[in-house]
């Protein structure tokens, strides 16, 4: 079986003798070495029998390389396109008053986002951050119908305190109401919903009225959604990047065994 090493070795018959010393007479030092090192190799490689090595040149893993690189891009963007799809479905329900819509492509975009690798650009503090996944989304429609529910549900309980200024809830709404109409404000507004606790502040006892809604309203980590992907993901878009990962790897532990063997012949 005929081995060639690094750069340019003479050829070498490794499977007729268990030791080195077979390398053929004549050869320079700088090719007894490269033989040696490779027979070493070969020796820990090798369990039973023989073993072929045909060697794939350096050049030749860098052209496959560059196409690999094109078809992770590719499939990477495809990957985030579908998430951003996704995503805009569950704001796109979000606008309408229907939970159960929300519910199912809440889970459609979060089965897609954990069983695929999914890179996004997201805004933290003015700055801007590669992650995996969706990054925080708000579902803020839902959580205004929600709260507004919960302001009519504390109407009905405040009617009917009795309060030296009479129903101050009651007050409150009238005024709101007004200006709600005057701007064209919609009873889920959030305009709204800020004027009601500013009415109702003006008050006696409107601390004690105002701890009553906030314990109603429901806590906005409630609408907050943020899907991680995983780094990687058994898909076909990890397999091209595990492939690729690979190449990579085998690249530069060849540059590495190179480096260090061209060291290793200059300081003999």
């Amino acid at each position: 079986m005929v081995l060639f090493g690094l750069g340019s070795l003479a050829p070498v018959v490794t499977g007729l003798a268990p030791y080195p010393s077979v390398v053929t007479s004549g050869v320079s030092s700088k090719h007894h070495f490269y033989c040696l090192t490779t027979y070493v190799i070969i020796r820990i490689m090798r369990k039973r029998g023989r073993i072929k090595v045909r060697k794939i040149k350096t050049w030749m893993l860098l052209l496959i390389l560059v196409p690999l690189l094109f078809v992770d891009a590719t499939l990477l963007r495809l990957d985030h396109v579908r998430m951003t799809e996704l995503r805009t479905a569950v704001l796109d329900a979000d606008e309408q008053d229907n939970d159960e819509e929300i519910a199912k492509k809440l889970e459609e975009l979060k089965s897609f986002v954990f069983s695929n690798m999914v890179i996004n650009v997201v805004e933290d503090n003015g700055e801007q951050k590669i992650t995996f996944g969706t990054g925080p989304f708000y579902l803020e429609h839902q959580y205004i119908r929600h709260a507004n529910r919960a302001l009519e549900e504390a109407e009905k309980n405040l009617a009917s305190d009795a309060n030296p200024n009479g129903n101050i809830y009651a007050l409150a709404s009238e005024t709101c109401r007004a200006q709600a109409l005057a701007n064209g404000w919609t009873w889920d507004n959030p305009n709204y919903i800020n004027c009601m606790v500013s009415e109702i502040q003006k008050y006696p006892a409107a601390d004690e009225i105002q701890d009553r809604i906030k314990a109603s309203l429901p806590s906005t980590e409630l609408y907050r959604h943020n899907y991680a992907s995983p780094v990687w993901a058994p898909s076909l878009t990890g397999f091209f990047v595990l492939v690729t990962l690979i190449v990579i790897v085998v690249i530069f532990i060849r540059g590495i065994i190179w480096v260090v063997l061209e060291l290793a012949i200059r300081f003999m």
